[in-house]
């Protein structure tokens, strides 16, 4: 029976494995993590993330062969086949700080493995991590290898979440990098066997080590880029009368485009966009290609650009100043279909407003008031420690309160600012929530989901992005 042991219990290593685990029933999948709590969550009947579909699939296979665990040395040295997905944050001090990323978890992953193995291994690199990894990696094996033969592996993930549960089940493709040795290829094939078991073959593509680590910055980096493209339009809408949703639609149909990843928005967000985008610039300024680097930073500075735009909107609109007054925030994950809220921009939203003093609302379906309160207070790259090493108990920010009803963060507030596109937004009954708020009430639509007419028609003024602007946002200054 092959053996399958995951290092890291998170976003990535436990839908992964809990598929694995549905579609290959003769193999023994254990996923292992030095955190206990996160390791009793899987064990419990409230999984530690939300993905829709997930608990169904981990309730299939639990107990059969399926396991998760704290005893990780016990694991390892009985896999065969061993995926590393664990934190790889952006550095946040010494050589690279900002930029490179912190291998500080990934190398202390490859010694356990070095120290516990008694017989050979298949080694799967699976967290988003720098090309060239795979080379440190094996230098730390082979330098502790005790006549065991150690196979490096790269095998990105490119899971969405949201729908993580479906990409898993019908993945596009399936990318494993390997050795273009015997060994190597015998490796991919060893991993290819387990994704045949569901996925197409002409879906699983092998490519060398390089070609896998490189694919997945750069897929993460053309994503951002088309985000930040259609944002930097919507500026552009709004200073001409234009309306991006028309432009969107129109440049989609272009076969060559497509209207994927087309909407205009408060700015991107998740766990990898800007980290791996940051990672990208690193590598390309490490290899003396600065003219590369600088054209990937101006998809984070779109972004960043986006986001103060949009503050500096809700700012302006309101007879420039919020001090004092009551904001409600509509959603805090950093997309619906989700409770992640991993450099959602939200954060950056609500640290502009509560910078002009305003007091916050808010209501997000899916995450607790702890975590938004932990994102307020966080320091920048923080998020991405586990969780044990990350600041105990956050400060927690006066000025915010977080509550678990709309129509309670919307009361009495002078403004709304939809920040998640989830479909409750939609559907919320708009003329209750005026009776009850400050006139002139105002929403700030930071993801293209009301109907604009149907709300001026209740009495809001309404701010879109990218769309033709109120007439009472046109008289008042221009957006720095």
């Amino acid at each position: 029976m092959v053996k399958i042991c995951c290092i890291g219990a998170g976003y990535v290593g436990g839908p992964t494995m809990a598929v694995i685990a549905l579609k290959c029933p003769s193999i023994e999948v254990a996923v292992v993590d030095i955190s206990i709590s996160r390791i009793t969550a899987w064990n419990s009947d409230q999984l530690p993330i939300y993905e829709p579909g997930l608990e169904e699939v981990v309730k299939q296979c639990r107990g059969r062969n399926l396991f998760f665990s704290t005893s990780v040395e016990k694991h390892i040295s009985e896999a065969d086949i061993i995926f590393v997905s664990v934190n790889t944050p952006t550095k946040t001090q010494g050589l690279g700080a900002g930029k490179a990323a912190d291998l500080t978890y990934w190398e202390s992953a490859a010694r356990m493995i070095a120290d516990v193995s008694k017989s050979n291994k298949i080694v799967v690199e699976k967290s988003t991590v720098p090309v060239k990894t795979a080379e440190a990696i094996e230098k730390i094996l082979s330098h502790n290898s005790k006549g065991i033969s150690y196979q490096i592996l790269s095998n990105p993930e490119f899971l969405a979440e949201g729908t993580a549960i479906q990409d898993l089940l019908n993945p596009d493709r399936v990318l494993i990098g390997g050795r273009e040795t015997p060994d190597g290829q015998k490796a991919i094939k060893a991993l290819k066997d387990v994704y045949a078991h569901w996925v197409p073959e002409d879906r699983i593509i092998a490519t060398n080590l390089w070609s896998a680590e490189l694919s997945k910055l750069a897929a993460n980096a053309f994503l951002a880029q088309r985000i930040s493209s259609v944002n930097a339009m919507s500026a552009l809408c709004e200073a001409t009368g234009a309306d991006v949703s028309e432009v969107s639609h129109a440049i989609g149909k272009d076969s060559r485009i497509g209207p994927k990843f087309l909407n205009a928005s408060v700015g991107f967000g998740g766990s990898c966009f800007q980290k791996d985008i940051l990672n990208l610039i690193y590598i390309c300024e490490c290899n003396g290609l600065p003219e590369v680097a600088n054209y990937w930073k101006q998809v984070i500075k779109v972004n960043d650009y986006q986001k103060n735009r949009f503050v500096n909107r809700v700012v302006s609109s309101m007879f420039n100043t919020v001090s004092g007054k009551k904001i409600a925030i509509l959603g805090f994950a950093f997309k619906k279909d989700t409770g992640d809220t991993r450099e959602t921009p939200a954060i950056d939203v609500c640290k502009g407003l509560l910078g002009d003093k305003a007091s916050l609302s808010i209501y997000d379906p899916q995450v607790t008031g702890d975590q938004i309160q932990r994102e307020i207070s966080m320091n920048k790259f923080d998020w991405d420690h586990p969780v044990h090493l990350q600041p105990m108990s956050p400060t927690s920010v006066k000025q915010v309160n977080v509550v678990w009803d709309p129509y309670e963060a919307t009361r009495d507030a002078h403004g709304i600012c939809i920040l998640t596109e989830w479909d409750e937004f939609k559907t919320l009954d708009y003329q209750r929530i005026f009776n009850n708020m400050q006139k002139p009430a105002f929403v700030f639509d930071g993801r293209n989901i009301v109907n604009i007419e149907k709300l001026r028609e209740i009495g809001f003024i309404v701010y879109s992005i990218g769309k033709p602007l109120d007439p009472w946002l046109k008289d008042m200054p221009a957006i720095a």
